[in-house]
């Protein structure tokens, strides 16, 4: 099987370095360029075809969204697009997975977890994950064991409604992370169907929660679930970034036999 080929876009040099060099260190991973505007990019997709894109949100030129909707309006099928941001949006993060990013990810970058989000694009999944729907092989009880354990120990309440409603979010992506695609579409929708509400309630329950366990002051405690994939003193993730670190890491675990 070939490397799954690579571009990464990034006008922070620095960046762009330590990813490269973390991601060729991974079998079957391999960067063919960089970009350091959106320009230079799209001329290189289009130029070297990569499989993968990682697309920084703000660049000089023409910015990751940008990017996105010009490789919308191409005719060819375009490679899967992972955009990074240190800007915290739900507003842009949603218009990134509408305009077809595969994932949005926050900085500063779990390398690591970066590296499982390009493998996913290709549908490339560890052969200790298959079956990938982890609640075939995984008791109902142990699962939410694990995704209540981790709620209450970041800081969100068990009376908020919110609660539930992460717990049973969290749930569907571990079972079908493709649903992470389609946040508002999708998950949302299955989360207020199941619980008998409406999305919007469901989507402002969610961010209420998320705001408290930031709130609580709890920074060790969210450093040890969520490591350095958010800044947990700089600001709050999406709602969506928050259920697919969360979703990672119980997953993770399950799979290590934590």
């Amino acid at each position: 099987m070939s490397n799954v080929s690579i571009l990464v876009a990034d006008d922070n040099k620095e960046l762009c370095d330590m990813i490269i060099s973390h991601v060729n260190k991974q079998d079957g991973l391999q960067v063919v360029a960089e970009a350091q505007d959106g320009q230079e990019a799209l001329q290189k997709i289009n130029e070297l075809n990569p499989d993968v894109v990682i697309l920084d949100s703000i660049m000089p030129n023409l910015d990751g969204i940008g990017v996105l909707e010009k490789l919308n309006l191409s005719s060819k099928n375009g490679p899967a697009c992972i955009i990074i941001s240190a800007v915290t949006s739900d507003k842009v993060a949603q218009q990134a997975i509408d305009l077809g990013a595969s994932y949005y990810m926050a900085k500063p970058l779990d390398l690591d977890s970066l590296v499982s989000r390009i493998r996913q694009t290709q549908g490339i999944v560890p052969k200790a994950a298959k079956p990938s729907r982890l609640s075939r092989t995984t008791s109902a009880s142990t699962l939410e064991g694990k995704i209540t354990e981790m709620l209450l120990e970041i800081g969100v309440p068990a009376n908020l409604r919110g609660y539930r409603y992460i717990r049973e979010a969290v749930t569907m992506c571990i079972d079908d992370m493709e649903i992470l695609n389609h946040v508002t579409k999708r998950l949302y929708p299955s989360v207020a169907k199941l619980c008998d509400t409406v999305p919007t309630r469901v989507e402002r329950a969610i961010r209420h929660s998320i705001e408290k366990a930031w709130n609580n002051d709890n920074a060790e405690a969210l450093e040890n679930i969520f490591g350095n994939t958010i800044n947990t003193r700089k600001g709050k993730p999406t709602s969506s970034e928050f259920i697919a670190l969360l979703s990672d890491k119980i997953r993770l675990e399950l799979l290590e036999g934590k």
